[in-house]
């Protein structure tokens, strides 16, 4: 499981093979948008059900990520502004659903209270 963690290691060890000059400027930051995806994906890793599978194709990026779920696969890529801007989930799989429209792009309508946006 990829892990916020295992990530920040992997960044220090890069940061330490710097030379002593350049090592002592911060080169990252970990960004709230990380913080939220870390524990969201752990939660939805655990509260999947053992045939969906959630697929990171570059460790590196946390914001971008495939869930695999029997013959069904979902692309999620989450903005920087996220928690205020919805994320962007893309239907990869061709299938006829009334919500997923022929390229895979997700429409839902959006509904609150007794609005409809």
């Amino acid at each position: 499981m990829l892990t916020l963690a295992s990530k920040l290691k992997r960044d220090d060890g890069l940061k330490g093979s710097q030379t002593a000059a350049t090592a002592s400027i911060p080169t990252w930051r970990v960004s709230v948008r990380e913080k939220l995806l870390v524990t969201e994906v752990a939660e939805l890793e655990a509260n999947s059900p053992c045939t969906c599978k959630v697929h990171f194709s570059d460790p590196n990026k946390l914001h971008c990520f495939q869930l695999i779920g029997g013959n069904f696969q979902f692309e999620t890529e989450v903005p920087n502004a996220y928690n205020m801007v919805p994320s962007k989930v893309k239907c990869l799989t061709k299938i006829w659903h009334p919500n997923i429209t022929k390229t895979g792009e997700i429409c839902l309508r959006m509904v609150f209270g007794d609005k409809s946006l």
